[in-house]
């Protein structure tokens, strides 16, 4: 009723004269804010680049695509995409630009690059942006949830069978086999941000030199005071932002009012620890998926005891040979912390960012993809926690409990870092390897 008063009401002060082209325009502006994403209900775009309007280059973007399509499409990609963040972006791209032409190439790059200066899982925000933009908020919802939700319910079958209290041999011997090859996946992944990382600080007086900081920083950090690693990325973050801000007018940390704070926690246990931890994995985390784990490993193993260090290196085994985003693996430390209960926790509060920072805030992407305060704490935050996922490495590695674990991930790391070969064929290689040493009679339990 409130929307008919607010649109009749001023009818009937223009009186009954025969309409014209600007009493039409004028009609328009009044209905605008009202039409439902996609343009569903009258069509009244101008490429303004809101979402179902029209893009900023003038490509229209497609009307009233129905939310069981984008549902279906991103559940098919959600159950298929194995390889972590680039395979997953790849078949956004195929789907999105290249296949239903539902957001142009500029849109969507534009997505890459504003998601790459967020928190959180980028590919999973991406997916959002991506159904957002056609839908509006009920789609990028819709597309978020079944992007994530194949791969959550398998990950989540596949903790009950890996973390059972007495799982089969063969488990155990899996479990152990793909554990062993975890720190080689973090070294490789770290390694494989690095040539981007260096090359974004370049042209800057002695930019290089705070890298090296940071990276060391973030190394250290996850090494040795897993806990606090939060506030040493934001830390790299805000000094870079204040260096940089020197000799810039009008330029002032307080530019990051749009960042999450970072706050210790008093917590003991129980969901409210799980829930501060799975938040720190979706609103807190820059560089990446894989930075996860230095942000879960302590708390989950030493701090909370929710797991064994074995069964930690299982979960990021799991998080890695799943379809889906690499930040589902918290719904595994979910799982070890509190059941079910726990696992729904844990990925609805570590997916619940990148639906508010997309949703709330993607049409002022364009903004913070051109913000040189977001750039300036990205470039030191990024570095710090490339260091992290390297420093990370260093516990895993040391959780490896048989000697024929440290000749796996020998090979695990000839296999992914120096080769670069396939990750997920070389997790299964090492689980498989595990079931036969385990077959064979030999130790794979701590």
């Amino acid at each position: 009723m409130s929307l008919l008063f607010r649109v009749a009401a001023p009818l009937f002060k223009r009186g009954s004269r025969h309409w014209g082209r600007s009493d039409f325009e004028w009609l328009a502006s009044r209905l605008r804010p009202f039409v439902p994403p996609g343009g569903s209900f009258l069509d009244l775009g101008g490429g303004t680049g809101e979402p179902g309007t029209g893009s900023n280059d003038g490509t229209a973007a497609p009307q009233a695509v129905r939310l069981s399509t984008i549902a279906r499409e991103y559940a098919r990609i959600g159950l298929t995409g194995f390889g972590g963040p680039p395979t997953l972006i790849a078949m956004l791209r195929r789907l999105c630009v290249e296949n239903r032409r539902w957001v142009s190439e500029h849109e969507f790059q534009d997505g890459i690059a504003a998601t790459g200066l967020l928190p959180g899982p980028a590919a999973m925000q991406l997916s959002i942006y991506c159904a957002w933009r056609v839908r509006g908020a009920i789609g990028g919802i819709i597309g978020g949830i079944c992007f994530a939700l194949p791969g959550l319910v398998i990950i989540v079958a596949l903790s009950a069978l890996f973390l059972a209290e007495h799982p089969p041999l063969w488990v155990q011997g899996a479990a152990a086999g793909a554990g062993a090859a975890v720190p080689a996946v973090a070294l490789g992944a770290a390694i494989s941000l690095i040539p981007a990382s260096w090359r974004r600080s370049a042209g800057v007086k002695l930019a290089h030199a705070r890298w090296l900081l940071y990276i060391a920083a973030g190394a250290a950090s996850a090494a040795t005071i897993g806990p606090y690693l939060v506030l040493v990325l934001f830390g790299c973050g805000f000094l870079e932002t204040a260096v940089r801000a020197v000799g810039r007018p009008g330029r002032t940390v307080g530019a990051f009012a749009f960042l999450p704070a970072a706050a210790t926690t008093a917590v003991t246990g129980g969901i409210g620890a799980l829930a501060w931890v799975a938040l720190k994995v979706g609103a807190l985390s820059y560089g990446g998926g894989f930075v996860i784990i230095p942000l879960m490993q302590n708390d989950a193993v030493n701090h909370y005891h929710w797991m064994t260090a074995g069964q930690f290196l299982t979960a990021v085994a799991l998080g890695q040979i799943t379809p889906g985003p690499v930040v589902q693996t918290v719904s595994v430390v979910g799982y070890a912390a509190a059941g079910l209960l726990g696992a729904a926790v844990a990925a609805v509060i570590a997916f619940a960012p990148s639906f508010v920072f997309v949703i709330a805030g993607g049409r002022y992407f364009d903004r913070i993809r051109r913000n040189t305060a977001v750039k300036d704490f990205l470039d030191g935050a990024g570095p710090a926690a490339i260091g992290a996922i390297a420093g990370a490495a260093v516990p895993l590695a040391l959780s490896l409990a048989h000697l024929w674990q440290v000749g796996m991930l020998v090979a695990s790391a000839v296999w992914i870092v120096l080769l670069r070969r396939n990750l997920v064929l070389g997790l299964l290689a090492a689980a498989v390897i595990g079931v036969v040493v385990a077959l064979a009679g030999l130790q794979v339990v701590g």
